[in-house]
């Protein structure tokens, strides 16, 4: 079953982010993760919106999401993210298909 990572993230250092944008994709991709979302428009229709950069990524599994976030691969560039931005990361069980 499909495993998603949500992430709410405000940039504070634009340039550490733009290094983290440019290694990351690589890496989520070896684990076998897509981007469905990846910092577009975020249009509030109800309520009002908390998100600022909004990122959705898709792994296959629950496993290969950890696999991911977990690796010596991602670990360098978490850092730099979490240098560059701060905000909200959580993992969601998808449906099964």
């Amino acid at each position: 079953m499909p495993a998603y990572l949500i992430a709410n993230l405000e940039v504070a250092d634009k340039d550490g982010f733009e290094r983290y944008r440019a290694g990351v994709p690589a890496v989520i991709a070896a684990h076998g993760g897509r981007y469905l979302v990846r910092g577009g428009a975020v249009r509030a229709v109800e309520g009002e919106s908390p998100f600022r950069r909004l990122v959705i990524l898709e792994f296959p599994t629950m496993a290969a999401l950890h696999g991911f976030y977990e690796s010596p691969e991602y670990r360098p560039l978490l850092e730099l993210r979490l240098a560059s931005a701060t905000g909200t990361l959580v993992f969601a069980e998808g449906l099964p298909g």
